[in-house]
């Protein structure tokens, strides 16, 4: 979690500079060139300004919502952010390991799911045992919760 808050923190200072330092110097330099209205440098730099305002403000509501994130709430029996989870695709007898993990961690390929992906939604407040049925975009999907190690074991 804190490499994330790191990642999202080291990229907020970086938009942050841009749009106080390195923007307001380009818009000036493009104003220096006449009229506005044909001016493509101008209108570059409103239009990036714009998406950076719009990024550094999404990136600040993210760190706040993880900075809220209690960990004391997550259980300790159940499916939770943090959990590795070994499922049985009861369809294809196949075992599949699972870490629920935020979405800016996510990584489908190699089996970092996010809470909020359909599979890490049905997963969540499970416990051994369950059964699940998911809805994913390769079809049905059923899985049988075989282990669980949640976030509290895996610092304990």
């Amino acid at each position: 979690m804190n490499d994330i808050k790191k990642k999202l923190q080291d990229e907020i200072a970086t938009l942050d500079y841009e749009l106080k330092v390195e923007l307001p110097k380009e818009i000036l330099k493009a104003r220096a060139h006449g009229d506005l209205s044909e001016n493509a440098e101008y209108h570059a730099a409103k239009e990036r300004q714009g998406f950076v305002n719009a990024r550094l403000n999404q990136l600040k509501k993210r760190l706040a919502e993880m900075s809220m994130i209690d960990y004391s709430k997550i259980p300790h029996d159940r499916v939770g952010l943090g959990s590795t989870v070994i499922v049985l695709d009861t369809k294809r007898d196949e075992e599949i390991t699972y870490n629920l993990v935020t979405t800016e961690e996510a990584d489908a390929a190699n089996g970092k799911i996010s809470t909020t992906s359909p599979i890490g939604r049905a997963l969540l407040g499970k416990e051994v045992g369950d059964e699940v049925r998911v809805q994913s975009p390769g079809g049905v999907k059923d899985l049988e919760i075989l282990k669980l190690t949640t976030i509290h074991d895996a610092v304990e």
